[in-house]
């Protein structure tokens, strides 16, 4: 996906005859910067381990639902591994409780109602209840990205361009240019004004 249409080429400073190849490959190469799939609304799968805090932190941000979805969370599944190192009595007897409904290292559905979701911080607490200190595992599929790409991610798309177009051995007006080339240049075409300008748009994985 090109983050910027020839119509905006001026409009960003770029000219009228700028490859939209050119513009194509610095648009993955934001992609692969901010390890996104591209900031359309996308759906993302990640796993976690729950720990005492039952709280995990989503690492693509906002949160968005699909067309024709309530909810940004498509599906969420846990596994039950077995309560390693907490051996309190409430611990205990919720590891026998949840032995009667599922094997350890078995994977099942966990009630999306059931997870508390903070639409803002991404955040996402497994609620408590006498089968919660059971869970280790956490799985969820949700949906995330933007309606419309956000004014810095256009701005970065016409910078990489202009870099491009300032680096010799890119030969940019005889090559078609294509992302694994860019990519092999992005240490001196992601300068620090590029990342500065992507930087709140990367996903990061966070501890909870």
């Amino acid at each position: 996906m090109a983050y910027l249409s020839a119509e905006e080429y001026t409009l960003f400073g770029l000219e009228e005859t700028t490859p939209v190849s050119l513009v194509i490959a610095a648009s993955d190469l934001i992609d692969a910067h901010c390890r996104r799939k591209g900031f359309g609304i996308a759906q993302y799968m990640e796993r976690f381990r729950v720990g005492r805090s039952r709280t995990v932190r989503l690492s693509y941000l906002p949160l968005a639902a699909a067309d024709g979805a309530a909810s940004p969370m498509v599906q969420a599944r846990g596994r039950y591994t077995g309560n390693v190192g907490d051996r309190t009595a409430v611990a205990e007897l919720a590891a026998e409780v949840a032995a009667v409904f599922t094997a350890p290292n078995t994977w099942f559905t966990v009630p999306v109602n059931s997870l508390d979701l903070d639409l803002e911080s991404g955040e996402v607490i497994v609620c408590c209840g006498l089968l919660a200190p059971a869970l280790r595992d956490l799985e969820l599929t949700y949906t995330a990205g933007y309606e419309k790409v956000p004014m810095a991610v256009r701005q970065a798309c016409a910078k990489l361009v202009k870099n491009a177009l300032a680096t010799p051995a890119l030969n940019v007006s005889r090559q078609k240019i294509d992302s694994m080339w860019l990519q092999y240049f992005s240490d001196s075409l992601v300068d620090a004004d590029v990342r500065r300008l992507l930087a709140p748009y990367v996903a990061q994985r966070l501890s909870s």
